[in-house]
């Protein structure tokens, strides 16, 4: 059967569409949304088997996986990964935004999520559908970008094309405008030390 199309006004969320989104995702189903960059596909980080589905879409192992989550807020973020002092003070100063920081995973990160590695990517993204799905779920979801079936353009922007494509293999697919062609830019911390690892959207100005 094929996912179900939904259309979320991007600035100011419908209450009953998000509720809505949140009851898929309990159910272990997957979703496609947009956020400040680019779409993305997720679930319920601590649905095993709604991860392994993302693993599958992306063609990755789930025990390979390199996926982050999203986080409604800095508050929310402290349960999954330690963060030092200085590094607080930069998320504080830059997110919402379109960065990704990778940080130390902290005892509460699912383990089919850092199986491998002791980091894990965290996202606050300046988006309401995103934010307000969290929030109202009560933790993080997944976020992975989608690609296009393009040789040009590498991430989708059309909602009615990210259907079309990922229709078969998601439950639902939030059309939430068009979105970004630009990823997050990814930082990495140690200890307090930042490296930028992709150079995305997001300028970060030290």
């Amino acid at each position: 059967m094929p996912a179900e199309f939904l259309r979320i006004h991007p600035q100011t969320p419908e209450e009953r569409k998000i509720l809505h989104v949140v009851e898929v995702l309990r159910n272990g189903g997957v979703i496609i949304y947009p956020t400040d960059t680019v779409y993305g596909l997720g679930c319920d980080i601590h649905n095993t088997r709604a991860v392994e589905r993302v693993a599958r879409i992306k063609g990755i192992k789930p025990q390979k996986n390199d996926f982050s989550f999203i986080c409604y807020d800095l508050s929310h973020i402290a349960d999954y990964a330690r963060v030092g002092n200085q590094t607080f003070k930069l998320m504080k100063r830059v997110l919402p935004g379109p960065f990704t920081f990778i940080l130390e995973a902290s005892g509460k990160v699912p383990r089919i999520l850092n199986a491998t590695k002791k980091t894990v990517g965290i996202r606050v993204p300046d988006h309401p559908i995103p934010r307000s799905i969290v929030r109202e779920l009560g933790n993080p979801i997944i976020t992975t970008s989608i690609k296009a079936d393009d040789d040009i353009l590498e991430y989708p922007t059309d909602p009615e094309e990210i259907f079309e494509q990922f229709q078969h293999q998601v439950d639902l697919v939030i059309d939430g405008g068009y979105g970004g062609n630009v990823p997050s830019t990814i930082v990495s911390t140690a200890g307090d030390d930042f490296e930028i690892v992709r150079q995305g959207l997001g300028e970060l100005v030290m």
